[in-house]
């Protein structure tokens, strides 16, 4: 693939931009934090209005706190158009994880107005509310709420500190009850949604590819396992009569992780955190919590998960006289993306002379939500040696102007293109 002179031109404005809201950060914090709620995401999010506003668009904050800036088409009754992605980070986190899909998006309309094309439809630049992860155990706040997802039970949800969801809403100058208003089905209808994004993994890189055409996302099964066990003199009590949680716990690790290395096509299992009730070092644990996830694209292997790790898991504690109780609970469901998005977008990158290749997609995105309101698609560029959610993830600008690029035609493609149904 040739690199023009104006691929070069946008790759450093968009490393400029990326470097500016780079700035926006939890200095106490490693990485680029932003979290939501935070005063660095709220300073961002100002940043952002007047990144849209000098992009020429009309801009507003809906009642989910999302930021949406509005490109007129020539049509003003057609189905809107939709692109974008989110500006807060994990904690730790790196420079590109939706920062990406916001600020692509941007240029995009940049490339639209530069090569005077009008767009028949509204096109609606989103930086979602609150994507990442966050104390109240509930990712993708602003598009949930513009897919009518979030619940009054959500705004109840309390953080480690005792404080409600509701609350934090209240505190950074948003209404809890116009969060559950704010159902983007309201609206006349939207005709797709597009969201870039970087891999998040390593299979670009290795393949030497610059483009990922995303299949669908993946589900997320995530599970508390309650160990409750005996505790003793851990000096005392004989080995072979003792009922340790925590070595039934730790059995319980390694039969998740060998969950995520069975799965037959894509699957991955995490044990993200164990915690023992007792404090002292010589009592043998008696209550032991984990907290684990498994994610799969596959829904017959991902509907199985369940019932095989509670067999494993109970044999396993039961031979040590440790009881379990199990919690599931879904954050999502496996979301296919839209066949005729995926195609246009492919169609988009051969014309290019892009190469690409199917991808699924491990990590949840915003996309995962405006399913239910629009056809779907999402296209990934490389993440180098796959890392992300910490201070090393990067992408080179030029992997970022190309998706730009495909992110833009594909918008531009989809205009015209006669789409039916959902994901």
């Amino acid at each position: 693939m040739h690199t023009s002179s104006h691929t070069i031109e946008a790759a450093e404005r968009l490393g400029a931009g990326i470097t500016e809201i780079s700035d926006y950060r939890e200095a106490s914090r490693p990485g680029w934090t932003r979290d939501v709620f935070s005063e660095a995401y709220r300073e961002s999010r100002q940043w952002t209005v007047h990144r849209m506003k000098d992009a020429g668009l009309e801009v507003h904050t809906d009642g989910a706190g999302n930021i949406v800036g509005r490109l007129p088409g020539t049509n003003p009754n057609a189905p809107a158009l939709v692109t974008g992605s989110h500006t807060d980070t994990v904690d730790g986190g790196g420079r590109f994880d939706g920062i990406v899909g916001v600020l692509g998006a941007l240029d995009a309309v940049r490339q639209l107005r530069e090569g005077g094309t009008s767009l028949t439809r509204d096109l609606l630049v989103v930086d979602f509310f609150g994507e990442e992860s966050n104390p109240y155990g509930l990712s993708c706040l602003g598009s949930r709420a513009a897919a009518g997802e979030l619940t009054a039970q959500d705004l109840d949800r309390t953080d480690y500190r005792g404080v409600t969801l509701g609350e934090s809403y209240s505190r950074f100058g948003l209404d809890p009850a116009a969060t559950l208003n704010s159902h983007w089905a309201r609206r006349t209808g939207l005709h797709a949604f597009l969201e870039l994004h970087i891999e998040q993994g390593p299979t670009l890189e290795q393949r030497g590819l610059p483009l990922g055409i995303v299949t669908g996302i993946a589900g997320i099964q995530r599970l508390l396992a309650v160990f409750t066990g005996s505790p003793d003199h851990a000096g005392t009590r004989p080995m072979t009569d003792r009922a340790d949680a925590m070595v039934a716990a730790a059995e319980a690790v390694l039969a998740v992780r060998r969950e995520g290395c069975g799965a037959p096509t894509h699957g991955v299992a995490t044990t993200t955190r164990l915690e023992s009730e007792s404090r002292s070092p010589n009592v043998v644990p008696s209550l032991v919590r984990m907290t684990s996830e498994v994610r799969s694209v596959d829904a017959d292997w991902l509907s199985g998960v369940k019932g095989r790790l509670a067999q494993e898991i109970l044999g396993q504690a039961s031979h040590h006289g440790v009881d379990v109780d199990f919690t599931w609970s879904t954050d999502n469901e496996v979301v296919h993306t839209h066949p005729g998005v995926h195609d246009t977008a492919a169609r988009v990158a051969d014309t290019l002379g892009v190469p690409w290749m199917p991808v699924p997609s491990g990590a949840t995105h915003d996309a995962v939500h405006m399913a239910t309101l629009a056809p779907m698609g999402m296209i990934f560029i490389p993440s180098k040696a796959g890392k992300s959610h910490c201070p090393e993830e990067w992408t080179d600008f030029a992997d970022v102007a190309t998706g730009v690029t495909a992110l833009t035609q594909t918008l531009i493609a989809l205009d015209q293109t006669t789409l039916t149904g959902h994901s």
